[in-house]
């Protein structure tokens, strides 16, 4: 791998001011990339991340966006192709949860989870295509799914209903846009240490463990390596996959 292996290009994370988005970010402006990242609600962590990544030697930009919003996604993908003067990449990490019982969830539950989820991927990536799609090199986007949309899990039916949808709007996106070069891939996670995963009681955690063959976690460090590669030239004839990073759970 090439030190500054983009070099000169520039990528959108959605949901990139903590976590996994946060690594992603981080490890891309490693390598050369300039990084654009919306955030909801902190503007304080936001500018942090936002000086973290300029200190690289890159731009970056930060700026709250709904990603639910079709006009707000489109708003915000334009000023990034106006001032990054490219969109090389796109990755649909921003996500929530709402765990509960079907019998107890209430609509508005399934309806934040699917539309940030769902409908934010759905947004975001409508919203680049066009600008991707004068790239002469072409273009990556990667949907940041979880395991939960492959084999569903108990309490997840709003989660697993989205996460599911972003594997098959990755495939479906990956056969309408593959003749521009433009490839769509899907990583779907297992349980990575965050911070929600650092909420769980000692129990809880032994029980999620034993279900793991590895044995451990994942951390966010790894998530992001295995982004970079599916965004790079390295993976450029890997198109409309699922790529599973779990441990193990659900071979």
């Amino acid at each position: 791998m090439s030190e500054k292996q983009f070099e000169g290009r520039s990528a959108i994370v959605t949901g990139g001011t903590r976590g996994i988005g946060k690594a992603i970010v981080l490890e891309l402006a490693r390598r050369g990339c300039n990084v654009a990242f919306n955030y909801s609600k902190s503007a304080d962590e936001a500018e942090a991340l936002k000086a973290e990544v300029e200190k690289l030697g890159v731009k970056a930009i930060a700026a709250q966006c709904d990603v639910a919003s079709t006009e707000a996604a489109a708003e915000f993908a334009k000023n990034v192709a106006t001032e990054f003067g490219t969109i090389d990449y796109l990755v649909n990490n921003a996500g929530i949860t709402r765990d509960q019982l079907m019998l107890r969830m209430k609509e508005e539950d399934w309806d934040s989870v699917i539309d940030t989820n769902l409908k934010g991927a759905w947004n975001f990536s409508k919203a680049v295509l066009r600008p991707m799609m004068k790239n002469e090199n072409g273009a990556s986007i990667l949907n940041i799914t979880s395991i939960s949309g492959v084999v569903g899990m108990l309490g997840q039916t709003n989660y697993s209903a989205s996460k599911a949808g972003m594997i098959g709007l990755t495939k479906a996106m990956a056969k309408e846009v593959a003749s521009r070069k433009i490839t769509v891939n899907a990583l779907a996670l297992g349980l990575i240490e965050t911070d929600m995963a650092a909420e769980m009681n000692e129990e809880y955690r032994e029980k999620i463990l034993a279900n793991i063959p590895l044995g451990r976690l994942g951390n966010v460090d790894e998530v992001a390596q295995i982004a970079c590669f599916l965004l790079s030239p390295a993976a450029a004839y890997i198109t409309g996959e699922v790529l599973q990073a779990d441990g193990g759970v659900a071979i």
